[in-house]
């Protein structure tokens, strides 16, 4: 399916059209300044970082030939209206979660996580060895788009509530962010689902418009305060086990960069991500001391709430297994975890439990 037929029988036709009252980019003599626009406010911990980390490294590589300028959302498009921006052709690239935009195409999950998929490791296995990367190419040509994986903030923990969890049925009617397949498949708990974009989730919590959220981990989520509403957090989630954040680039722009440019960007995603995962996993540890401290209680789920979990979320892939592309992504993802899975958890998996034992 070609682009121009995709987008004249979905909504993103509209979005798109909208977004063409933006400025075009701006080209500066001997130097291209390409804008980027993200789904993360300004200095959100870590995921901001990311799109940072990865527009300075493309700037120091560049040497003077391009220079990228980051917008957090909101100061040229809102969060979720990034994607369509740079389809358009009214910003160059994004940078975000790309389960942000299942609206687009419910195959985008992978590329960030889905329900009790791959952790960090696992994903970035599938992506740059098992085909991922190559999946996420084809599906990108479907919008105009070149991506890569530019950042990771790890294990996601499953998150702040008003009130324990003992069971399934407490997520009846329970107002809850989450974005995702995994808030599809707690919509079928009867969770109140709300998807929103982070730098409203703190204001939506504490004026009770939400009930609970998931964020990222206890660095993020201290910097984002949320240990001064609720002390109940669940330290691990089915949601997200390793969520990849990706720079999606208008796919005319990238094509329209020397060979050297296009690795250099190439590049510059792949460090950007790798540090980016290391940025959280250095800080989570420290911060989730600090919450302790501060009276969080943290928790696990019982294990009848991660059987539903898991009944949920076969159901959700199951409702998307007729679109062609999202079962050939769905068989090569599950193909690469089972087969990275059985070896780490052999090896990783047995060192870290008798590492435990032994050093107490």
């Amino acid at each position: 399916m070609d682009r121009r037929s995709f987008l004249k029988n979905s909504a993103l036709g509209g979005t798109a059209a909208a977004a063409a009252s933006l400025a075009a980019p701006a080209y500066a003599q001997g130097n291209r300044t390409l804008t980027m626009v993200t789904t993360w406010g300004r200095g959100l911990a870590g995921v901001f970082d990311a799109a940072q980390k990865a527009a300075d490294n493309i700037n120091a590589m560049a040497d003077g030939s391009i220079t990228v300028d980051v917008k957090g959302a909101g100061e040229l498009v809102g969060a979720f209206e990034v994607f369509d921006a740079v389809t358009a052709g009214q910003a160059d690239m994004y940078h975000g979660a790309d389960y942000y935009f299942v609206g687009q195409h419910p195959a985008y999950a992978f590329f960030t996580s889905v329900p009790f998929g791959m952790t960090a490791q696992e994903l970035a296995n599938w992506y740059y060895h098992d085909g991922g990367h190559d999946l996420h190419d084809e599906l990108g040509q479907i919008f105009g788009l070149k991506s890569f994986l530019a950042g990771n903030t790890g294990a996601q923990a499953g998150g702040w509530f008003a009130k324990e969890i003992n069971g399934p049925e407490d997520f009846n009617g329970l107002k809850f962010r989450m974005p995702g397949l995994g808030g599809k498949a707690l919509g079928k708990l009867g969770a109140s689902v709300q998807n929103l974009p982070g730098a409203e989730v703190y204001q939506a919590l504490a004026s009770g418009a939400i009930d609970g959220t998931e964020w990222i981990g206890p660095w993020a989520d201290e910097k984002a305060g949320f240990q001064e509403i609720t002390k109940f957090y669940y330290t691990a989630g089915f949601h997200e086990p390793g969520a990849g954040l990706s720079i999606g680039m208008n796919r005319d722009v990238f094509d329209s960069l020397t060979s050297s440019q296009q690795k250099i960007i190439e590049i510059a995603c792949a460090e950007a991500h790798q540090w980016n995962l290391a940025q959280f996993l250095a800080n989570n540890g420290a911060a989730l001391l600090r919450l302790q401290s501060a009276g969080v209680k943290t928790l696990e789920f019982p294990e009848s709430v991660w059987d539903a979990f898991g009944r949920a979320s076969e159901e959700v892939h199951q409702e998307n297994m007729g679109d062609e592309i999202y079962k050939k992504v769905y068989d090569s993802y599950m193909a690469s975890l089972r087969s990275s899975s059985g070896w780490l958890q052999k090896s990783e998996g047995a060192y870290r439990e008798q590492r435990d034992r032994v050093l107490g």
